[in-house]
């Protein structure tokens, strides 16, 4: 028996002004999994997931959220999701329960309903000893918490994160990728944008990495990482010598157990089919060609490694800057 759709995606485009943000895009997400939409910024992933939200229409093709149609029942699919944007205008004048309760009344949720709801949900976002603070004393961790509990009140099926790490330090950043964790086993599905590998690769069952618009693969980071078999081996040498790698990538590409090379800053990256077989070829080609090298590593595939394989380039990642947790 296969596993039920929460999100049916088909054939999806969105044109904004002659400018084409995403083409032809089409997925699933299975009901309770957390599926990660991955790549750089303005790869596209906003757009997917504005258009699921229903409040953007798209050009071509269609989405459905347990079967309703975003843009023609927008009303009943609005009543199965839930949203945290990556900033939501938070009030620095209302108490994290204010915020909550201010909510539920836009809900129009009942009042002993809404009061059940947030002490469940700031319990498990952590936030009850800070509930009956400003949220202008909260941390940027806290704050998040917030945009969370915000995003729960309504007990949507579906949850969908915009970037939920962004800007936070490492310790915030865990403790977020442990609430998320425990909204899938609460049966919540979550769909969330990225472009942080380790959150991907951490957090996602499943993921589509989106470049330029398009999808260019979906799987399991583990499945990805094994698709792309073999190890990778750094090659990093000195200023000096970094003319020559051009001479170097061209005699490497000739051993047969590389299967692909790409340069960086420095020095080469070569995808390989085993360390052990290729190493030996591969430091006999540079001691012939008397390069010097600084640095040789090996590791086993990286989401790194899988989103390259597929998009040609790094993701360039924007690190987080440190706010509290």
């Amino acid at each position: 028996m296969g596993r039920a759709v929460a999100i049916e995606v088909s054939k999806l485009g969105k044109v904004y002004d002659g400018l084409t943000a995403i083409t032809d895009l089409s997925f699933q997400v299975f009901a309770g999994e957390i599926f990660g939409l991955l790549g750089p910024n303005g790869a596209g992933k906003s757009t997917t997931l504005r258009i699921l939200i229903t409040v953007v229409r798209p050009t071509t093709g269609h989405a459905t959220v347990f079967g309703h149609d975003v843009t023609t029942e927008t009303d009943r699919v609005r009543s199965l999701i839930g949203y945290v944007p990556q900033e939501r205008a938070i009030d620095r004048f209302l108490t994290g329960r204010e915020h909550l309760l201010l909510l539920g009344a836009l809900y129009h949720l009942p009042k002993d309903e809404t009061v059940r709801r947030i002490k469940e949900i700031l319990r498990l976002v952590d936030l009850e000893a800070q509930a009956d603070r400003l949220a202008r004393t909260y941390s940027g961790g806290m704050k998040r918490k917030l945009d969370i509990a915000c995003g729960l009140l309504p007990n949507p099926r579906v949850l969908f994160l915009d970037e939920p790490t962004l800007g936070l330090d490492v310790q915030s950043r865990l403790r977020i990728w442990d609430y998320v964790r425990g909204l899938r086993a609460r049966g919540i599905t979550v769909v969330m944008t990225t472009n942080y590998l380790d959150e991907a690769d951490q957090l996602c069952d499943r993921l589509a990495i989106i470049d330029g618009g398009r999808i260019k693969t979906i799987g399991s980071p583990s499945e990805l990482k094994a698709a792309l078999g073999g190890d990778v081996i750094s090659l990093t040498v000195g200023a000096t010598e970094v003319p020559r790698l051009e001479a170097l990538a061209s005699a490497l590409k000739g051993l047969p157990a590389i299967r692909a090379l790409r340069p960086t800053a420095s020095g080469l990256e070569l995808r390989v089919e085993s360390s052990e077989k290729a190493l030996p070829a591969v430091l006999e080609t540079v001691t012939r060609l008397a390069i010097r090298l600084e640095f040789i590593g090996y590791h086993r595939p990286r989401l790194e490694d899988v989103f390259v394989a597929h998009t040609g380039h790094p993701i360039r990642e924007e690190f987080p800057q440190s706010e509290g947790a």
